[in-house]
């Protein structure tokens, strides 16, 4: 018995010391196929928001277009910038474009075709977002429920100060 809470023990601490504090270097693809490192996000003064999701993920829409509702008043209270990472994989990859233009959000809109951040980022379930400031992650979840983006507003403006 002792021997598997010391394995569980093991587990945990390895999982905690793994987690990821910055944003890793991994390129990805923007709609328009432009190439874009992830971690020069990393390196922006204002709070961003990187939220990984899928369009198949009817929390993750959920997430984005509670978001949106409020996101140009976030952005003129923190400055802050959204970059949405799409997780799709090549069956559902078309989805992405046409879903994004008809919710008109107005995130940077990433691919993760070959799921490479979420495997570097430890991300398991989506939506699972992270606010980075000044390099650092400052707050994550996973999961939506109404009303978190009301905490993630709240850990926003934590970091930033305000």
């Amino acid at each position: 018995m002792m021997r598997v809470l010391s394995i569980i023990a093991f587990v945990c601490f390895s999982l905690s010391v793994s987690a990821q504090s910055k944003l890793p270097n991994v390129t990805l693809k923007d709609l328009k196929g432009k190439s874009v490192n992830i971690a020069q996000y990393g390196k922006s003064d204002k709070p961003v928001i990187v939220s990984f999701w899928a369009t198949w993920c009817g929390p993750c829409l959920k997430e984005l277009e509670a978001i949106n509702k409020v996101y140009d008043k976030w952005q003129k209270e923190t400055g802050v910038e959204l970059v949405a990472v799409s997780i799709d994989d090549s069956r559902t990859r078309s989805r992405v474009k046409p879903l994004v233009n008809g919710k008109s959000w107005d995130y940077t809109i990433l691919l993760d075709e070959n799921q490479e951040l979420k495997r570097a980022m430890n991300v398991i379930n989506p939506p699972y977002t992270v606010v980075v400031y000044k390099g650092q992650i400052v707050y994550s979840h996973t999961g939506y429920t109404p009303g978190t983006e009301n905490e993630l507003y709240k850990e926003l403006k934590k970091a930033i100060g305000k």
